[in-house]
């Protein structure tokens, strides 16, 4: 008699679901989370690309203050992702006297080897004294200059399971424009040096 109740209790499949699924639901759920942290990040990414371009416009403008334009910039950050700052040292604005002109000093390349080597003649174009890989002078440069403007924000992240795909807590994201200023006065251009050392 005992032998039957065990032997009904075998064959019975009632519940094999039940167990079936909880080993399948925690995978899920971790992808899921995976998979909506992937979509925020993009959405973020998208807010700050949008808010870039547009302090890039804005900032064109003669009277645009910096501060003023950068508040903005994290504003409509802030209202997908709570808590988001600027990473450090940014946003970062380097002016240009040309589209052209954005790229590494000029320099005579003695020996063809691609590299600015020391004793190689340059065209010190922002004026500090170094070759530099980049031309750029500081800040949002005046009338008729190309400007650079990159922001990095980083935020927390929606889902503390990040964690076990190896992603930190905070994500750190970054976009840049390119823009050139109104021509609301006579645009400066200066006479760069020639250093050869």
């Amino acid at each position: 008699m005992s032998g039957r109740p065990l032997a009904r209790l075998r064959r019975d499949r009632r519940g094999v679901t039940v167990v079936e699924f909880a080993f399948v639901l925690p995978v899920m759920l971790v992808l899921m989370m995976g998979m909506m942290e992937l979509g925020y990040q993009a959405y973020v990414q998208s807010v700050i690309t949008g808010a870039v371009q547009k302090a890039g416009r804005d900032s064109g403008i003669q009277g645009a203050t910096p501060a003023s334009i950068d508040a903005r910039v994290l504003a409509q950050v802030r209202a997908v992702a709570p808590g988001a700052a600027f990473a450090a040292g940014y946003p970062v604005r380097r002016s240009y006297t040309s589209f052209s002109a954005v790229a590494p000093e000029p320099f005579v390349d003695t020996n063809g080897n691609g590299v600015r080597d020391p004793g190689e003649c340059y065209t010190d174009v922002n004026g500090n004294g170094q070759w530099d890989a980049d031309a750029g002078r500081a800040g949002q440069g005046g009338p008729n200059d190309v400007t650079v403007y990159t922001a990095a924000i980083t935020y927390g992240r929606l889902f503390p399971v990040t964690r076990l795909f190896g992603w930190p807590g905070t994500a750190t994201l970054s976009a840049t424009t390119t823009l050139m200023n109104q021509p609301y006065a006579t645009q400066n251009i200066p006479s760069p040096a020639t250093i050869c050392t």
